[in-house]
């Protein structure tokens, strides 16, 4: 139950900025929308108000607006999308990866306001643990202190990562200090990445630096701008072939949603914000059907003077189409065989 409220939690809130994103501008730009919709499928609740249907559809992996005159086919009159200057069109299509990205920076924001910088101790001390984690299985707890892993001592947080190479899917004798007496427990470390890095699944024990209200606004926007650069770094490496391509698809996502909502609500906002950044990411790549296809096919407009042909944004379109569906594919897919 935890981990389908937190998956809800979770797209909700970036979809619904995305898509706010797209709704806010395409009004101040006078364009009409018709519908504004959180979800896809059939219409769990919907009200008309004014001019817009409001509607929450059954499948809550996405969202859309209906904006009138997107669709080159269809009459158009001067509140067209299409009918609209180059400049406002781009704004509108830019506008749902730049919200994500608003939606980061105040996640991050209020984290840093109330929360302060948290960094990791060096303490070997177990902070929390992984819902179903080779650490939970061992009987560890919070507040444990490892005092040596396979008979190597642990000084350091360190040192458990280095203590735990190689060993897993094996038994591995694990002593720990436990409210001054030493107990000797036996885990069984599990293997992640492609690498078999072994794990037990625990984090260290967070120390807080309190930060006042400038600071955490210059702390919010470093943050965010770090993480952009990591992903896109990330992105271009999968590109030229330098990482192999790590991708999770909805219900990856919903299993660290999950996770994370069990060691807190505010690690859940953070993991909101990254997924935000990732999808402002995401959907600004040069790909048809998404935000970055119709942003290169304004440029192209914008430089040219022409409107692409119907036939041509057809084409163009279900490429994109062709090429999403066979990601998700691939992504549920590898997220099925990690089940």
């Amino acid at each position: 139950m935890l981990t389908i409220l937190a998956t809800i939690f979770v797209f909700g809130i970036i979809v619904f900025i995305h898509e706010f994103g797209h709704f806010i501008t395409a009004k101040a730009s006078g364009m009409r929308v018709d519908e504004f919709a959180i979800g896809f499928g059939p219409a769990i609740a919907k009200k008309r108000k004014g001019e817009t249907l409001y509607s929450i559809r059954a499948i809550p992996l996405g969202g859309y607006n209906k904006i009138a005159g997107m669709d080159p086919e269809e009459p158009l009159d001067d509140r067209s999308f299409l009918n609209k200057p180059v400049w406002k069109r781009f704004i509108v299509i830019a506008a749902g990866a730049v919200f994500n990205f608003l939606l980061a920076i105040v996640i991050f924001f209020m984290i840093y306001a109330v929360n302060g910088i948290q960094t990791p101790s060096m303490e070997p001390v177990v902070g929390n643990m992984m819902s179903n984690s080779p650490a939970m299985t061992a009987h560890m707890t919070v507040n444990d202190r490892i005092v040596s892993i396979n008979g190597k001592p642990v000084n350091e947080w360190t040192d458990i990562s280095k203590s735990l190479q190689g060993t897993a899917n094996t038994l591995v004798p694990i002593v720990v200090n436990r409210d001054g007496v030493n107990q000797e427990l036996t885990v069984i470390p599990e293997a992640v990445g492609n690498e078999g890095r072994a794990v037990i699944g625990i984090n260290p024990v967070m120390n807080s630096m309190p930060l006042n209200v400038a600071e955490a606004v210059v702390q919010s926007l470093h943050t965010t701008g770090f993480v952009l650069v990591s992903m896109v770094d990330g992105i271009w490496s999968m590109i030229t072939g330098h990482t192999n391509a790590e991708l999770a698809g909805p219900i990856g996502v919903a299993q660290m949603a999950g996770q994370v909502a069990e060691s807190g609500f505010a690690n859940l906002l953070q993991f909101t914000a990254l997924l935000s950044l990732n999808l402002g990411v995401i959907n600004l790549l040069p790909i048809p059907a998404l935000d970055g296809g119709h942003l290169i096919v304004l440029i192209i407009e914008g430089i040219t003077r022409r409107r692409l042909p119907a036939k041509a944004l057809q084409y163009i379109q279900m490429t994109g189409i062709v090429i999403l569906l066979a990601l998700f594919v691939y992504a549920t897919t590898h997220d099925i065989s990690r089940l």
